[in-house]
């Protein structure tokens, strides 16, 4: 973000206090928490939710995969109004026959993000005149300083969301006979990716769940390369349809119960098996030293290094930025 340190000198000339806080990066973005309160849930393979094996298959010969990474930091207080710079981007990399990646398509995009009670017009003038986009939360948001902080974190998460979502829907215009695109994260919240035959959604989280009972029970417990009945998804904050299943990379015994797990979405009347046994082939190599490797298929973490090198350092915590000073 060239520029941003003239401006914040000003910034903190005008009385902002400054400030230096990185968010947690293991609380995760607002999609990876699965979030679809509403949905309604229909079995559209077998009377009852079955564990299926998955058998090995090869890739189709061109894959396109879609992952993107957001940054954010607040650096500075207007009283109890917190302010915060950020960073979104997201990327296409296709895979054809020769099996290397490469990047087909990327965006970035630089925030400032505060409540408009700290942001006066000069200040705000001098933040667009660095080309950097001013977004306030969502009306409505309470002023308590925790709460502020989440609101940020939304507006952060809703920024690479929309990004992803152009990226992914410019995508499907790019594939060709046969190709598929992989998208990281659900495919319900674009129409025209749900409803695209060759399009796939991978969660590798489970904040909420669309299964109760004996069928949960049944999802989080099934073994390595197998997979559940395919149900079907509808509804939750108006998202598309998809049916969905549960697929298991790595055995969960002695780990945890979502160790391995993703859940997919694809169009309605997808072949489940055959998509799983290639999906399940993208396990490997794994995408060490990732603390999320059991569940990340390593094109997606491809996608993410390389969304990584291009993103600016300054938003990354550093170990020591939050000691405190004794004056040695």
């Amino acid at each position: 973000m060239s520029g941003r340190r003239d401006w914040l000198a000003g910034l903190y000339a005008a009385g902002v206090t400054p400030a230096s806080f990185v968010p947690d990066a293991s609380v995760g973005r607002a999609s990876e928490r699965d979030e679809a309160p509403g949905a309604e849930i229909e079995l559209v393979e077998d009377a009852e939710l079955a564990v299926h094996p998955v058998a090995p298959g090869p890739p189709p010969a061109g894959v396109a995969f879609l992952d993107g990474i957001q940054q954010w930091k607040v650096i500075g207080y207007d009283g109890v109004l917190p302010i915060a710079v950020a960073y979104v981007a997201a990327a296409v990399r296709r895979r054809g026959p020769d099996r290397r990646p490469h990047t087909v398509d990327w965006e970035e995009r630089e925030l400032v993000i505060a409540p408009p009670a700290a942001l006066r017009p000069d200040r705000r003038a001098a933040i667009e005149a660095l080309g950097l986009e001013v977004v306030p939360p969502a009306e409505g948001t309470a002023a308590q300083p925790g709460q502020l902080l989440e609101a940020l974190r939304r507006e952060v998460h809703r920024a690479r969301l929309s990004l992803e979502k152009a990226l992914g829907e410019r995508a499907l215009d790019r594939l060709g006979g046969g190709e598929w695109l992989v998208v990281d994260g659900q495919l319900s919240v674009s129409a025209l990716l749900a409803r695209h035959p060759r399009a796939l959604g991978v969660i590798k989280s489970h904040g909420a769940q669309f299964l109760e009972g004996r069928h949960l029970e049944r999802a989080l417990t099934i073994p390595a390369s197998h997979r559940t009945s395919v149900f079907r998804v509808r509804g939750g904050h108006g998202r598309t349809a998809v049916d969905s299943w549960y697929l298991r990379l790595w055995p969960w015994e002695g780990n945890d119960l979502h160790y391995g797990l993703l859940r997919i979405e694809a169009r309605p009347s997808v072949d489940a098996a055959a998509v799983s046994g290639w999906l399940a082939g993208e396990r490997t190599p794994l995408a060490a030293p990732d603390a999320r490797f059991d569940r990340l298929l390593y094109p997606i973490h491809d996608v993410e290094n390389y969304l990584r090198s291009r993103a600016p350092r300054d938003l990354l915590a550093s170990p020591a930025s939050r000691l405190p000073r004794t004056g040695t």
